[in-house]
């Protein structure tokens, strides 16, 4: 299992969006966060199919913090239930890596 993984949020506005990626930067859960769109997204919530233009957020980080910016993205997030799905990296350039590493805090 690797120890590296990107964590993806989307929200509706791309203020969120930067306010969610400095956070997470500052908070060092994350040593870059790659804002993309606006996407749309088609969905159901309560019974309809929607469709909607977000944001896609992309966090770089560390498994180990995890925990820590589910939970940071939680209390930020405008959303009801936001999407956080984490996706582990299998591989990377071994510089990125150790960067990353060097800006990233520890559990």
């Amino acid at each position: 299992m690797s120890d590296y993984l990107q964590v993806i949020t989307t929200t509706e506005k791309k203020h969120d969006a930067e306010a969610i990626a400095r956070m997470l930067v500052e908070k060092r859960l994350a040593a870059c966060v790659q804002i993309v769109g606006p996407v749309t997204s088609v969905y159901r919530w309560q019974g309809q199919i929607e469709t909607a233009e977000e944001f896609q957020v992309i966090a770089k980080s560390r498994r180990n913090l995890f925990a820590r910016i589910e939970q940071a993205i939680g209390e930020a997030h405008p959303y009801d239930v936001p999407e956080i799905l984490a996706v582990p990296v299998d591989d990377g350039s071994r510089a990125y890596l150790a960067w990353m590493d060097g800006e990233v805090g520890q559990a």
